[in-house]
């Protein structure tokens, strides 16, 4: 074998040497820099996780339409009449036959059923007192004037004010005259018949319309008392800590979680998407992760019916309202009324706009849209990812574009938000 020069080996050697000491500190550069740690938050981040977080929740703000609005006496009475079948038409429909508490206040279907079957999927009441706008489309600006139209719907309660103030004062009076003062003398049955109200059925409308104004005026309070002492129970329907908020509790002032994990690396994946490439806190913000807007997101209509016309529908429908904030049996000062007074009465996103539901207790408040069109989350993110057409109006959808472990991954996070029993 041929003999190297003493200079070529030396050579060799020094380039063999500078390549092992490279080696080497390429091998201390990887074992010293740390990996990015997914788990810490940047500092714009971790602001904005306590932007959602049921500490950033305020206090309920008053409502000076309801007078006994935080009474707790009200509430009390109000918690009975919510789940006393009586005040229906058939004597079988509760308010919670739609809106049961182990559902979080919804019922698990489509479609609410009472004494028929209404094509509005029921939405949750946990946190609803803090909207200003109440149902899908907006069409009551408070609690006890939303819930006054169900109980005259024929397909929901079906029933109407005199049956109503019948059963006051037959299984209430003590509670509401303390309350409200005493209740009209409903012994003269051709003054106040057992059923009379602007309802559709027929024998009913034509009794009201046979009652005098001030008659009519009497059971119009009472009505509207009714509702508020309901209002003041949904008052108390409040958001309760889920596994995200103890999540963002956890996080100390640098973004990085303190003691046992308590999300996932998926769900806290899922979580960085909810924030960023989701772009899903545009509408789905603030600690009840809604914006309480009207949104027009190409939802597809439900078989067989019709297609809503959202909150263009809504905004007729409240502004005449005799129960409404400006309307006589409203407590309020009509200066106080700045919701309805400034409410936005134009755009191209009303027709088709639906109210941007919470997204507390999601993964349990299924199926999902204002007429249950999807069945699961999973089918949600999907419509969301992929993008529609809008039915009617004007689309504010765009895709995500997420891969499918990406929406996997924000589906698992949405499942942090269901409350801890």
């Amino acid at each position: 074998m041929a003999k190297l020069h003493r200079g070529t080996l030396h050579r060799q050697v020094w380039l063999w040497s500078g390549a092992l000491l490279l080696a080497l500190a390429v091998l201390a550069a990887c074992t010293l820099t740390p990996i990015a740690d997914t788990r810490v938050w940047q500092e714009d981040e971790l602001r904005e996780l306590r932007t959602l977080s049921l500490d950033a929740l305020k206090p309920l703000p008053p409502d000076p339409s309801n007078a006994v609005a935080d009474n707790p006496a009200a509430a009390a009475l109000g918690e009975r009449i919510f789940f006393d079948a009586r005040f229906s038409g058939n004597g079988a429909v509760s308010c919670a036959s739609c809106h049961a508490p182990e559902r979080h206040f919804t019922d698990g279907r489509p479609f609410g059923v009472g004494m028929g079957v209404i094509p509005l999927n029921a939405m949750t009441l946990v946190g609803a007192s803090y909207s200003p706008w109440q149902t899908w489309n907006g069409k009551a600006d408070s609690q006890w004037a939303q819930v006054l139209h169900p109980l005259e719907h024929p397909l929901e309660h079906g029933g109407n004010r005199t049956l109503y103030a019948h059963l006051l004062a037959e299984h209430y009076a003590g509670d509401y005259t303390a309350l409200f003062g005493p209740l009209p003398d409903l012994a003269d049955a051709t003054r106040f018949p057992r059923n009379a109200g602007p309802v559709d059925d027929i024998a009913a409308s034509l009794a009201w319309e046979q009652m005098s104004f001030a008659d009519q005026n009497a059971i119009n309070r009472v009505f509207a008392n009714l509702g508020k002492t309901l209002a003041a129970y949904e008052r108390t329907l409040l958001p309760q800590p889920a596994r995200f908020d103890r999540y963002v509790a956890s996080l100390d002032a640098n973004g990085r979680p303190q003691g046992e994990s308590l999300l996932s690396d998926d769900e806290i994946a899922g979580l960085r998407i909810f924030i960023g490439k989701g772009k899903c806190t545009n509408c789905h913000n603030g600690p009840r992760f809604t914006n309480d807007a009207f949104h027009n997101t190409a939802i597809p209509g439900a078989p067989d019916v019709p297609l809503q016309r959202g909150r263009i529908d809504g905004i007729a429908r409240v502004q005449s309202d005799i129960f409404n904030c400006l309307g006589p049996y409203s407590d309020a000062a009509p200066e106080a009324c700045t919701g309805l007074r400034f409410m936005v009465t134009t755009g191209d996103t009303l027709l088709g706009g639906m109210k941007t539901p919470t997204l507390r207790n999601v993964a349990e408040t299924g199926p999902y849209m204002h007429t249950g069109q999807f069945a699961t989350l999973a089918a949600v993110i999907e419509h969301y990812n992929s993008g529609g057409f809008a039915l009617q109006g004007h689309n504010e959808l765009e895709p995500l574009n997420l891969t499918a472990q990406e929406a996997t991954q924000l589906e698992a996070f949405l499942r942090t938000l269901t409350e801890i029993p």
